[in-house]
């Protein structure tokens, strides 16, 4: 089993002092991986910037047009919580790029499956508008290059941030061939992902938004992923699966209040890669959203490089949630009869 793993430290240019999405992240991630030797074992890739026409493939031109244009500004904010450098639309472009290389390795057969480590992240990036420290829609941009370079009918995304990917919910709300399912804190930035949004047209019953109060864990996610997840999976059959990896739904991350731990981050990656290896030839790829503790975020990495890796290691050095969970069996039970699982 070959692991790709693509990351660049050309993207590290964006960054902006004290701003908590900054290279701090993704140095953490490299640092990390570096030092517990996965990477020696692991298909080491290296992106390219995305071009134009890539980008407009999710995005609009007048949007593309307002991203060149910061090129030549000094550093301007778009919108009240993301900032653009001079330098930043190429850092974007090259976070793109290394979520396409995933997909490249994967579809391609040249690796079993991908782990991508990059920043800016992308999930709330909305075709005409960056949102929430996201410039590019990375995930929806790799899950676009799938359908177009390798004919990809049926792709499943699912995003475990602790905020709703709300900008791959509006690229694909109407998109039959992409199944898009989101766990994440409600009420919370950015204020979508109710549970009755399950697309339009189309893409009707094809978003699986799982809006979850304070306090759940590793016990609810557990239960979500075996009794809603796995069936709504199966039921798709995709061809291609991609992850928005955000680590911020774990108990100690500063911007969320879920309570997920470092062990039930593993056990749902390793439940994401067991529905690869049965539905779609273990064709998956882990690529980096949120988290801002730098310890959570960079053991979270790592979990994933194990269970790509096929190991059975998980590195959990900060332990379980401190609080019990509220209980979700009215959720789940809503969640089923809506989307007939």
């Amino acid at each position: 089993m070959t692991t790709a793993y693509i990351s660049d430290a050309r993207v590290q240019v964006h960054t902006l002092g004290g701003h908590v999405e900054s290279a701090a992240r993704l140095a953490a991630v490299r640092e990390r991986l570096s030092e517990s030797q996965v990477t020696d074992h692991m298909l080491a890739l290296t992106p390219e910037p995305i071009s134009d026409a890539q980008i407009l493939s999710v995005h609009t031109q007048d949007y593309l047009d307002l991203l060149k244009w910061t090129e030549g500004q000094s550093g301007v904010q778009l919108g009240a919580d993301t900032y653009a450098l001079p330098e930043s639309l190429y850092a974007a472009r090259l976070s793109s790029g290394a979520a396409l290389r995933g997909v490249d390795a994967v579809c391609s057969g040249e690796a079993h499956n991908a782990l991508v480590a990059t920043r800016p992240p992308g999930h709330h990036a909305i075709p005409d508008m960056a949102m929430g420290f996201c410039l590019l829609a990375n995930v929806a941009l790799a899950a676009r290059h799938a359908q177009a370079h390798y004919g990809m009918e049926r792709i499943l995304i699912v995003d475990y941030d602790v905020h709703h990917g709300n900008g791959t919910q509006d690229i694909f709300y109407k998109d039959d061939a992409v199944y898009f399912v989101s766990t994440h804190q409600s009420p919370w930035y950015p204020g979508t992902g109710a549970l009755n949004e399950t697309g339009e047209g189309a893409g009707k019953g094809t978003t699986l938004n799982v809006p979850l109060m304070v306090g759940v864990g590793d016990q609810g996610f557990g239960r979500i992923y075996e009794e809603v997840l796995w069936a709504a999976a199966r039921r798709f059959r995709p061809e291609l699966m991609i992850i928005s990896a955000g680590f911020d739904a774990h108990w100690r991350d500063p911007l969320g209040g879920l309570q997920l731990s470092l062990n039930g981050y593993a056990h749902l990656s390793r439940e994401l890669i067991r529905m690869a290896e049965e539905l779609c030839g273990s064709k998956i790829i882990f690529v980096q959203e949120g988290g801002y503790d730098l310890e959570v975020l960079s053991h979270g990495m790592l979990n994933v490089a194990y269970a790509l890796l096929g190991r059975q290691t998980v590195s959990d050095p900060i332990g379980a949630a401190p609080h019990a969970e509220p209980n979700i069996s009215d959720l789940i039970a809503r969640l089923k009869a809506v989307h007939g699982v």
